[in-house]
């Protein structure tokens, strides 16, 4: 199966008045693996009409961050979305989706906004919101499938989605990794072997973590310590909804690292008890 691609707002209008049902949307900056892939079969199990978006946003990007290296893969990205049951792809161009440039009203995401991933990377979730709620407004959906591997950005989508009342389901779908718990991302394919190894920092300090219920912040920082060739930006336990972590209950350890040259994030929910 082959999708539809639309690549003007006019073109996706008129496509998407064609779709059927309940519609789910997927949105991607391209280079799929199977993280994305993953979130494109809940979309398709859960909706009658599948729409995913392929747009690199340079509003994320900050003035030193790797917007022109960033993988461009669209032939083999509407590959995957045709195999994953996709009805309908948007392919804006930068002028289709910012017609007067970049836009001088944009989505402040908050004090968790500026935390965390904000904190690295100033004005960033600023970028992000500001896409999501253009996309959203664009292709209509009645639910929205996005990857817990990116949790900060899941959050605030939530509460996005919440505050401004827009009436869309937002649904996480968990994180996809390697056979050795390496999360799937774009980015992986920046690192060498060797850097490769060392990445398992991440996800095997989240795991430790997991797995010591009585100080899972103390059991993951052990382990991450371990490993050298890893530059530790942030390991936080937080509550699910990324507020003060709970003395009891469920929680979320989050970790952020560079590996030579390339940034990778990671999460993982565990049970303080």
């Amino acid at each position: 199966m082959t999708p539809a691609v639309a690549g003007s707002r006019a073109d996706l209008a008129a496509a998407r008045d064609d779709l059927k049902g309940r519609v789910a949307v997927v949105m991607t900056m391209g280079a799929l693996h199977e993280g994305h892939a993953a979130l494109l079969r809940a979309a398709r199990s859960a909706a009658d009409s599948v729409v995913m978006t392929l747009f690199v946003n340079p509003l994320q990007f900050g003035p030193n961050e790797d917007f022109d290296r960033y993988p461009r893969t669209f032939e083999a990205d509407l590959a995957t979305a045709g195999a994953e049951g996709v009805d309908l792809v948007f392919a804006p161009a930068r002028a289709q989706m910012y017609p007067a440039g970049e836009p001088a009203v944009r989505v402040n995401p908050g004090p968790l906004g500026e935390a965390l991933e904000g904190a690295s990377r100033p004005g960033f979730f600023h970028g992000v919101l500001t896409v999501v709620l253009k996309l959203l407004h664009l292709t209509r959906p009645d639910a929205a499938y996005f990857g817990e591997k990116d949790y900060q950005q899941l959050t605030l989508v939530r509460a996005m989605v919440r505050d401004v009342d827009l009436p869309v389901d937002v649904v996480g779908v968990p994180t996809v990794r390697e056979p050795d718990g390496l999360a799937l991302s774009s980015r992986n394919r920046y690192l060498s072997p060797d850097e490769r190894a060392s990445a398992l920092a991440l996800s095997r300090a989240l795991r430790a973590g997991a797995d010591a219920a009585h100080d899972p912040l103390g059991a993951a920082r052990a382990e991450f310590d371990r490993y050298a060739g890893v530059d530790l930006d942030y390991l936080v336990l937080r509550a699910p909804d990324l507020g003060p972590a709970p003395a009891h209950g469920p929680a979320r350890l989050l970790v952020a690292a560079r590996v030579g040259t390339t940034r990778l994030i990671d999460n993982m929910a565990v049970e303080i008890r």
